[in-house]
């Protein structure tokens, strides 16, 4: 259940329910649910920390950023200041159409994923979250159709037996080990034949299925990792600015502010300024 929220909007389609939901800075909790879950940032960049399927996730969310909680599986989140989601719930029998016209059968299920970036899925989104501002509403077939085509992507590409890189995309596995890697050596040059090579495959290849599996370049979903761990870094007032660069692998204070500034809207003088 999502607690202390400021505004809601909701609508029903056939198997989805939408909501726009703003909650207050501190813990929001979900329980087990039958449907399966996609949450996308909507608002201003919040850190926050997600706790999901026995992970723990520190991020600087900023708008379009996604989060898949498969059917079964609880999570929290503590956001920092107020922070506004668009929550997606798809009923089972909804991924089972989408299936069914994939030609597939049996029980679907989904690979947890947290801070996604998705094109596709983030476009879905935006018309949703347009459809539940707009006054009068579009007719029901309209979002029944953005429904089924969420329902077919999340089959195509994020269920637990799908072979994403025959899709052309990293498999889970690939992307798991890659993601991992990226996160130990953050504050280090990482070679892009070093990444393609956790993968299995080459570097050329690795740079075109790392975009399909993430929606972001190799080089920026580093950089923004980066970012994201100096904002902590600097959010702890433990190190100084040239340290925090250094310890996130940016040449110096100056090449930190540049990308803090172009990823997150804020400085590390900005960060350091934020009230605890």
């Amino acid at each position: 259940m999502l607690q202390s929220r400021l505004m809601e909007l909701r609508r029903s389609w056939l198997g989805l329910e939408v909501a726009l939901i703003a909650t207050r800075a501190g813990v929001t909790r979900t329980l087990p649910s039958r449907d399966h879950r996609l949450v996308c940032h909507v608002g201003r960049p919040v850190h926050a920390t997600c706790r999901t399927d026995n992970r723990t996730h520190h991020r600087l969310q900023s708008r379009g950023d996604l989060d898949l909680i498969p059917a079964g599986i609880p999570g929290i989140w503590q956001d920092d200041e107020t922070a506004t989601v668009l929550l997606l719930s798809l009923s089972p029998e909804l991924l089972a159409s989408a299936a069914s016209h994939a030609g597939l059968h049996g029980p679907i299920d989904l690979v947890p994923q947290l801070q996604l970036r998705d094109p596709l899925l983030e476009h879905l989104a935006w018309a949703f979250e347009a459809e539940l501002r707009a006054d009068p509403p579009g007719p029901p077939l309209y979002g029944d159709s953005l429904g089924l085509a969420i329902a077919s992507h999340l089959v195509h590409r994020y269920r637990t037996d799908a072979s994403p890189l025959r899709e052309g995309g990293l498999s889970p596995r690939q992307l798991k080990r890659v993601v991992e890697h990226i996160e130990s050596h953050v504050d280090r040059r990482l070679a892009l034949s070093e990444l393609a090579a956790l993968a299995g495959v080459s570097a050329s290849h690795f740079k075109a299925l790392f975009k399909r599996s993430t929606g972001l370049p190799v080089h920026q979903y580093v950089i923004r990792r980066r970012v994201e761990r100096a904002r902590l870094l600097l959010q702890e007032r433990t190190a100084t600015i040239a340290d925090v660069a250094a310890q996130t692998g940016f040449a110096n204070q100056s090449h930190l502010a540049r990308w803090m500034r172009r990823v997150a809207g804020v400085t590390p003088t900005d960060v350091l300024r934020e009230e605890r």
